[in-house]
């Protein structure tokens, strides 16, 4: 028994397509593309007359806990530095395992609601690290979006809480099977002693994943890795052989372009962040310097992939530098497909089935010569309409099928709530 997608267009991101065809798909997999494909006798039909089918999108970097931290009540920091020692890291650190778990499950409903099928997390509960991942993982799969977690390893509340993350990261890639995958995990450079950088070369070995971590952010990152380390953050990452076609950098807004080049030259993929950049008043990040591994994330913000992606491309034009921004919603299925190792995004025979029905009535004509400029200024999440991951349908008729969105609310609004009693009485 299969599912038969007949009447929408199907959209393709790189080379660019929208074709009038139907799908066909069997298990969790697309078997058939064609016009007018014949349905077998137990297939169920949807007819999409005229809807959109689009990729499920691909969020490279984000922080799930960061929706329990929205709307806390602190006076402005001065400084990013304050911002990291006053706000971020107490709020870590007040997190524990229920919280953790909550917060995955509201996460990942907002993010699957606007269109994210696959999410990218970079956690830390410096409090609560063994089995944070897990948890984590729980409350994704309640949801229904793909995972690939990691753990924030740091040397910032010492040698102890180092290890923990170094052990919790590598257990969870190790037992991570389905819709989830782990890597390892790291904070910002300047947080990681030589001891820390040799442990998560050994974690990458025993694994055989990638790093994903925080690069420059804010030129705090350079500084005070020099001051502390004796090198900025590229040289001792390259020197620790930590850098390579797995691993992940976020932000790398504060890099002179000989790191820049350096890193490029690893084939690091390299995460833009702009909405959270613009949030943090840390500086623009020189996206069209990213190079052909450059994917979109979005940090401690809302999930939404398609506000990302205009937020980029205009804030790129801004800037003089106008990027490519179809190409960086389709690096994130080729991350994607890289990790799962299985072809995700392509609309095409073999490819998983991650995708989207937009609701969308196009004002002006939808081709692949005016694609871009339709996500750019016309898509958005409030055209989603059902969302498919792995074949199963996630959403549909814009209600979420697994879990109940104002149970989901009232859990995380409690959770939210004992995070900030906790943070107060620190």
């Amino acid at each position: 028994m299969g599912t038969v997608l007949k009447g929408g267009f199907v959209v393709e991101l790189e080379p660019a397509s929208v074709e009038r065809v139907d799908l066909r798909i069997e298990g969790e997999r697309i078997v058939a593309r064609g016009e007018d494909l014949a349905p077998g006798p137990d297939d169920e039909v949807v007819a999409l007359s005229g809807k959109l089918v689009f990729p499920g999108l691909v969020n490279a970097h984000h922080r799930l806990a960061s929706v329990l931290s929205r709307g806390l009540v602190r006076p402005p920091p001065p400084s990013y530095q304050a911002l990291l020692e006053q706000v971020r890291w107490p709020f870590e650190n007040a997190l524990d395992l229920d919280a953790v778990q909550v917060a995955a499950t509201a996460g990942g409903l907002e993010s699957i609601q606007c269109g994210t099928t696959t999410l990218f997390d970079l956690h830390a509960s410096p409090r609560a690290v063994t089995g944070s991942l897990l948890r984590a993982a729980r409350g994704l799969h309640e949801v229904g979006v793909r995972g690939v977690l990691s753990y924030a390893v740091t040397d910032r509340m010492g040698a102890v809480g180092r290890e923990e993350g170094l052990e919790e990261t590598v257990s969870f890639a190790r037992k991570a099977r389905g819709r989830f995958r782990g890597q390892v995990g790291a904070g910002p450079c300047f947080t990681l002693g030589d001891d820390a950088l040799q442990g998560l070369g050994e974690a990458l070995n025993t694994t055989g994943t990638g790093l994903h971590f925080p690069l420059a952010e804010d030129p705090l990152d350079e500084r005070l890795s020099t001051e502390r380390h004796g090198n900025g953050p590229v040289t001792r990452l390259l020197t620790s052989n930590l850098l390579s076609p797995r691993a992940m950098a976020a932000h790398a807004g504060h890099l002179a372009w000989a790191d820049l080049a350096q890193v490029l030259a690893t084939g690091t993929w390299l995460l833009h962040t702009p909405r959270s950049n613009q949030g943090l008043e840390v500086g623009y990040a020189p996206a069209l310097k990213f190079g052909a591994r450059a994917s979109l994330g979005t940090d401690g913000t809302s999930p939404d992939l398609f506000a990302e992606a205009q937020a980029a491309y205009l804030r790129s034009r801004e800037a003089g530098q106008p990027i490519d921004v179809l190409r960086y919603l389709a690096n994130g299925h080729r991350l994607a497909s890289q990790v799962f190792e299985a072809a995700i995004g392509p609309m095409r025979e073999g490819a998983l089935a991650d995708l989207l029905v937009l609701d969308y009535l196009s004002p002006t004509p939808l081709t692949a010569e005016t694609l871009a400029w339709h996500v750019v200024h016309g898509l958005g999440s409030r055209h989603v309409e059902a969302v498919m991951v792995d074949g199963v349908w996630r959403v549909w008729a814009r209600r979420p099928l697994s879990v109940n969105p104002t149970v989901v609310a009232e859990q995380s609004r409690e959770a939210a709530a004992a995070v900030w009693a906790r943070m107060a009485s620190s």
